[in-house]
């Protein structure tokens, strides 16, 4: 099964898109906060939100380290 949270690769302004597989868009993140924000806003609680699961979130151009806005 394809996570159901996709970031997308950095944005030339440094933030990364966030959709879900359904193609809703959920925003654009600058930070893991941001993102763990948009998650929560989804239904996720933070306990759940594991960044790294890839049965959750689907890393396209970099992984959760990589890729962040200043």
């Amino acid at each position: 099964m394809a996570a159901p949270i996709i970031v997308h690769p950095p944005s030339p302004s440094g933030g990364r898109r966030v959709t879900t597989r359904a193609g809703e868009i959920l925003g654009l993140a600058h930070s893991q906060h941001d993102l763990l924000e948009f998650l929560r806003r989804a239904g996720l609680s933070e306990d759940d939100a594991a960044l790294d699961d890839p049965e959750l979130v689907e890393w396209r151009g970099g992984g959760p380290l990589s890729g962040w806005g200043t």
